[in-house]
């Protein structure tokens, strides 16, 4: 690999620390079970949070993209969002275990994961100037594989150095949980630690820059010609609708895999945990795997055979009763997540227009969170008729199945920087 390309893939490794440690494993549940009033309310709060961030993020995320296409300054801006998101993380210190503090941690909360993902936008926009096109696919997916195991490892050091000893070993007290505190300040810091070399050495192939003004009023213009436009770039208006159901359907088999564990086959916190971190390894292996596989089958049928394994080993884990089985079958479905993902990442950068390509992210972006409730919406509801939990998570195969068949009549070639070959 060239060092272009490495400097590309190594923030994958620096930020994928922020939603593994805050987002779902360690300041989540010390929200719910530590700094809210009880865990139902203290879900209700960050469930709502979540759901606003959600919600911004799909406002913003197109129009900072075209902004940031307009003016040349895709680094920069994601720069400011590296640096807010560390900023706003290592605030979440500051959230002592008490319901008076709730907002403070809510409010950090929702600023880092804003910042987080819209940096990721301009982050993803770059993969074409780190590589050639024909390895789009093969650095997306050691990007994504570095994401895995950073995220791994900064939550082992976590776990090993600060959550678990008792003593601590730096003096933390546990009374005032300053011990599980203290991961969001060793998010914030492995996030500026290892997010430098994109920063570094992968600079702006455009050396103008536009007044900030100019950009902005050139931003807005370029996203509402985008956005008309859009019906007329078929195979990218398909791909981006395709994703919309198919990341829905993993977001929900994300969000609530570990609650449909507990439930149906009675997995404590400590057995839960450890079946996500088999989960993080499996993904991190196929998404390295992946992208050689990409190279060969293509993006589109990347996708396509991710999302049909996906299924097949998730009905599996819909009708077993054997806890052995269930472990089994999720293991193997890890496998199949970062393909999926990575090749959703290098077949948008493929098919959008070089010069908008940070606005085209931020619609990639949108997909994934413009419907963010309505799968979680339906399997509360299906689950509420038929008082199945089983019954309930056959929503996710319900939602993958209907993105890979809208996926399924994208041409298996796809067209380069959206010069259109419908076929």
């Amino acid at each position: 690999m060239t060092r272009r390309e490495w400097a590309w893939a190594s923030y994958d490794w620096a930020n994928s620390a922020f939603p593994t440690v805050v987002s779902t494993f360690v300041i989540a549940a010390y929200f719910t079970r530590g700094i809210a009033p009880d865990p139902v309310s203290g879900q209700v709060m960050w469930g709502w949070m979540q759901a606003l961030v959600g919600l911004s993020i799909g406002l913003l995320s197109p129009l900072l993209g075209a902004i940031a296409d307009a003016g040349g300054r895709r680094r920069l801006m994601l720069l400011i969002c590296t640096l807010l998101t560390a900023l706003f993380t290592a605030g979440i210190w500051f959230a002592r275990p008490e319901p008076g503090y709730a907002a403070w941690a809510l409010l950090c909360v929702a600023l880092a994961t804003l910042c987080f993902e819209l940096g990721t936008v301009f982050y993803n926009a770059m993969l074409p100037e780190a590589t050639t096109r024909e390895r789009l696919g093969r650095l997306s997916g050691i990007g994504w594989a570095l994401g895995y195991a950073g995220g791994l490892a900064c939550l082992v050091l976590c776990l090993a150095l600060l959550v678990q000893p008792n003593p601590s070993f730096f003096g933390l007290d546990r009374d005032s949980a300053e011990h599980v505190r203290a991961t969001a300040l060793l998010v914030a810091a492995w996030l500026l630690i290892f997010a430098w070399p994109v920063l570094v050495f992968l600079p702006e192939k455009s050396a103008s820059r536009t007044p900030w003004g100019i950009a902005a009023t050139q931003g807005v213009a370029e996203l509402l010609r985008l956005l008309r436009g859009l019906p007329r770039q078929r195979v990218i208006a398909r791909f981006l609708l395709a994703r919309l159901f198919y990341t829905d359907g993993l977001n929900v088999l994300f969000a609530f895999g570990a609650i449909y564990a507990a439930g149906v086959f009675g997995m404590g916190f400590e057995e839960i945990l450890l079946f996500g971190i088999a989960l993080n390894v499996t993904g991190g292996l196929g998404a390295f795997a992946g992208g050689w596989v990409e190279e060969r089958l293509g993006a589109r049928t990347t996708i396509l055979c991710a999302l049909l394994a996906l299924m097949a080993l998730g009905g599996g884990m819909l009708v077993v009763d054997s806890k052995s089985a269930f472990w089994v079958l999720g293991v193997l479905l890890g496998l199949f997540f970062g393909p999926a993902q990575a090749a959703s990442r290098s077949l948008m950068a493929q098919l959008a227009p070089p010069a908008e390509i940070a606005a085209y992210f931020g619609l990639f972006a949108l997909s994934g969170r413009a419907t963010g409730f309505l799968g979680p919406a339906a399997l509360a509801l299906v689950t509420d008729l038929t008082k199945s939990q089983r019954a309930g998570m056959a929503v996710v195969i319900l939602l993958l199945a209907t993105g890979a068949a809208i996926l399924a009549s994208l041409p298996r070639t796809p067209p380069q920087g959206g010069q259109e070959r419908v076929g």
